[in-house]
């Protein structure tokens, strides 16, 4: 009975949102901290520093408690990705290892720790599993645009080498100079250059960034879009079964089962 108290308190406590500003509070704050430690900082204000790198490690570790306890099925907890990430993150902050041979990855686990935010964070976690889930579809976009990189360094080194070597002297110095042409980073002096002995290579660079900047740019959004749209769906599905509430597929499954009783009688 005493531990369905624990277990009710941890519950309404991982859901309060006092809670959650506050934790939000102190992962900022521990993000700060890392900051801080990228500047001089004196003798006096190290030990300072360190019982705050504690209290957060502290706080981190009882948040984690609190949502393993108000979690219903305790063996499904380690079932999702990021509360093995928050996990690891928190148990190696504990293990003493600023003084010693590890302290480079002691650092590199509390710079990680910033990440907490996204998965703490619904909204942020929501975005960067769309983007993961994006990436098998991205996959195909970045190497259709490769090819076209490819086709039009080729053509780039094959006429251009003469003009400027530095940036056209072979396919992979062009690849580079069209990348700077679809970022627009000072393409039209490339382009004026070049139009001083090829009057007609305007079609060339213009024909390139509509292809790459235009066209592959909003391709890379669509997609996005809509795998962000299908996460939406199945975060809204699985909040609806969590509150009870009956989804379209269960509606569609319930007509369908009193259409055959109507249809026996």
């Amino acid at each position: 009975m005493n531990f369905n108290k624990v277990v009710d308190f941890s519950a309404k406590l991982k859901s309060n949102k006092v809670f959650e500003i506050f934790v939000i509070s102190i992962i900022v704050l521990s993000a700060l901290l890392i900051g801080a430690k990228t500047y001089e900082i004196p003798p006096s204000a190290l030990g300072a520093l360190k019982f705050l790198d504690w209290f957060i490690t502290l706080i981190f570790l009882f948040e984690i408690v609190i949502r393993f306890i108000a979690e219903q099925d305790k063996k499904r907890f380690f079932h999702k990705a990021w509360n093995v990430f928050d996990t690891l993150i928190v148990i190696v902050s504990l293990i003493p290892i600023e003084d010693s041979e590890l302290a480079l990855v002691g650092r590199l686990i509390r710079i990680f720790r910033v990440m907490r935010m996204v998965s703490f964070v619904p909204e942020l976690r929501l975005l960067l599993n769309s983007l993961l889930r994006a990436l098998p579809q991205l996959g195909y976009v970045v190497l259709l645009m490769f090819i076209i990189f490819y086709i039009y360094a080729a053509i780039g080194s094959s006429f251009f080498a003469e003009i400027n070597p530095v940036l056209w002297g072979d396919i992979s110095i062009s690849m580079l100079t069209l990348f700077r042409v679809m970022t627009f980073e000072d393409w039209t002096d490339v382009m004026y250059e070049i139009m001083d002995v090829h009057s007609l290579s305007w079609m060339y660079f213009l024909s390139f960034i509509f292809l790459t900047t235009f066209a592959f740019l909003n391709m890379v959004i669509g997609i996005v879009v809509n795998v962000l749209e299908d996460e939406h769906s199945k975060e809204k599905e699985a909040q609806d079964k969590e509150d009870g509430k009956l989804t379209i597929e269960d509606l569609s499954a319930q007509i369908e089962e009193l259409k055959k009783i109507i249809a026996q009688k």
